[in-house]
């Protein structure tokens, strides 16, 4: 089979780089700014005609089976000021994805958000449950989910939420710094989810295409188990990362917690985003890490000098 990924540069899709280099399908790997290659190259997925190119072979020559949509406009609180920008990356770019899958017969896989849900729920959130997002990308988000949907293609899309990794920019990576750098920090107790590595996303995806499972479409909610405060969070990477106390980094950085509204902000982010993954566990068969288990094993990577800025 061959598969275009999109937003390749980004932390989901540089983890299916890594994981798929073994793979019998053909992998082509694309971005706004990449290197040319026989297996890939720069990709505007905002330029209809371009898009079209390039699943339908014309191209690379081949016509492609799958697309892992990875790009998205991430910057929350940026996305309040540029409703624009949020908008044709996360909603109509998505719809050029989906219409040249329906067009050629491609699966969609569509990567979204926990944004797309209110917040205020007090149970993990089920794929069916009411959606109503308080900011403009959760609401730019889940238009494209809408322009998956209603293009009539086949599609998976997988929701997620609190994703990191060692690449690019992530909670992980600025608490890991700033406590190496700071005696205090504060970080909000009263914002709770679940945090996602995006390695754990990535296997799951790929073992979904190199199985052939493409015919199980529909909604998924995937993030690691359990459940944890950003604050929870912060500890457990500071602790892992040796700045705990007594911890072997020499160097102890206190960790406070706070309200979300110490921090002002233009964006509302959700009270409660825990989303429930009961779905995905059984409609594939996976097993999924706790995000402690999957944080210390990132961490590690981190620690051998495996992530980039």
């Amino acid at each position: 089979m061959n598969i275009l990924v999109t937003g390749a540069n980004g932390q989901l899709g540089h983890e299916l780089g890594n994981i798929s280099s073994d793979s019998g399908n053909c992998f082509y790997f694309t971005d706004l700014d990449m290197a040319e290659s026989p297996r890939g190259g720069s990709l505007d997925i905002t330029d209809a005609s371009a898009v079209r190119e390039a699943v339908s072979g014309v191209r690379w020559g081949s016509r492609m089976d799958v697309i892992v949509n990875c790009a998205a406009y991430t910057d929350v609180d940026r996305a309040e000021e540029d409703y624009a920008a949020a908008d044709i990356v996360n909603h109509k770019a998505v719809g050029n994805l989906a219409g040249a899958a329906a067009e050629y017969g491609a699966l969609l896989m569509h990567v979204s958000t926990d944004y797309v849900f209110g917040g205020d729920a007090s149970v993990p959130y089920l794929e069916d449950s009411p959606v109503a997002p308080t900011g403009v990308y959760g609401v730019t988000k889940l238009d494209g989910e809408r322009a998956v949907i209603e293009s009539g293609c086949r599609h998976m899309i997988f929701r997620t939420a609190w994703l990191y990794s060692p690449y690019g920019k992530n909670f992980v990576k600025t608490i890991r710094r700033l406590v190496s750098e700071k005696d205090s920090i504060n970080v909000v107790f009263d914002q709770v989810g679940t945090p996602t590595c995006a390695g754990d996303l990535a296997a799951l995806i790929y073992m979904i295409i190199e199985k052939g499972m493409l015919d199980r479409t529909g909604i998924y909610h995937f993030s690691n188990e359990g459940v944890c405060s950003w604050y929870d969070f912060a500890i457990a990477i500071r602790d892992l990362s040796g700045y705990g106390q007594d911890g072997p980094a020499g160097h102890f950085c206190r960790i406070s917690p706070c309200h979300s509204d110490e921090f002002p902000s233009k964006v509302k982010r959700p009270h409660y985003s825990v989303l429930d993954k009961t779905r995905v566990k059984s409609v594939f068969g996976v097993e999924i890490p706790h995000w402690m288990d999957s944080l210390k094993a990132v961490i590690e990577k981190m620690q051998y000098g495996s992530s980039q800025d």
